[in-house]
């Protein structure tokens, strides 16, 4: 491990092929509008998913892998590597970030522990959730201080307040109630605050991360995921999935769609 550290140490990290890596181009004054754009083209070119854990390849918290997974490889990852590694782009551009401990609400009630969700705080006067770690969410930053709903590509969001916890809702698709998604403080955390939640992540039969194979990613009209059972296309709103018959299948979608070959097992 520690070759493999420093390895990574004397390679040239750098933003610019952190922006070619997810097509962006355009000015990097620390704005919202940049942040936006920035936000929305990760969503478009890094996908969420969890194949290193199938593999046997352990996730670290440093900043170092995740730009060689992300950027130097091409790959994706889950939401301590995606907001983790965008964080440090954010924060080497000029903008001023906190990383935050979220807890993720569970189908049946109630919120996972803390460190369970890593997603961001940007200041620009006003404050922003910045979130490219979550799945399927917003695609661009959400106000943080206010309550009103804010509309997002089809999709409606709140974020409220209960004390010091804020709450990330999203409206039902009947448009009746208001879902909770994640539940998070504005305590600034480090990395190595994450870490026994991300070894549980990686490890625990209970985690659903080791129950089987994900990968996703925001597409120009809809979203493609592609698990061990089926392939699920979103396409304005219309959603077609196909079964996965097995092994080869699986390695042709996850090249036809994610232009990914499946990562080999160790280090």
């Amino acid at each position: 491990m520690k070759n493999k550290l420093m390895s990574i140490n004397i390679r040239k990290v750098d933003a610019a092929s952190y922006l070619k890596r997810i097509g962006y181009r355009g000015p990097l004054t620390p704005h919202i509008d940049v942040l936006r754009r920035m936000h929305h083209r990760h969503l478009l070119t890094v996908p969420f998913e969890n194949l290193d854990i199938h593999v046997g390849r352990p996730i670290i918290l440093d900043e170092r892998f995740f730009y060689e997974k992300i950027v130097e490889n091409r790959r994706g990852g889950y939401c301590y590597e995606l907001n983790g590694c965008f964080a440090w782009l954010l924060k080497r551009l000029g903008f001023k970030v906190s990383m935050l401990s979220a807890r993720v609400a569970r189908k049946e009630g109630g919120f996972s522990p803390d460190f369970d969700h890593l997603t961001l705080l940007v200041r620009l006067g006003e404050r922003w959730l910045v979130d490219v770690g979550f799945g399927d969410l917003f695609t661009e930053p959400k106000r943080l201080d206010s309550a009103v709903a804010q509309q997002d590509k089809g999709e409606v969001y709140r974020i409220v307040s209960k004390g010091k916890t804020r709450l990330l809702l999203r409206r039902s698709a009947d448009e009746t109630t208001w879902k909770p998604q994640y539940a998070f403080t504005l305590r600034p955390r480090k990395l190595a605050d994450f870490a026994a939640r991300n070894r549980y992540q990686q490890t625990s039969p209970r985690s659903h991360f080791t129950q089987g194979r994900l990968i996703s990613k925001l597409t120009p009209t809809g979203r493609v995921t592609l698990t061990d059972e089926k392939l699920i296309l979103t396409e304005r709103w219309k959603r077609v999935e196909h079964l996965v018959k097995d092994q080869g299948e699986f390695n042709r979608l996850l090249a036809k769609h994610f232009q990914l070959l499946l990562p080999r097992r160790g280090l």
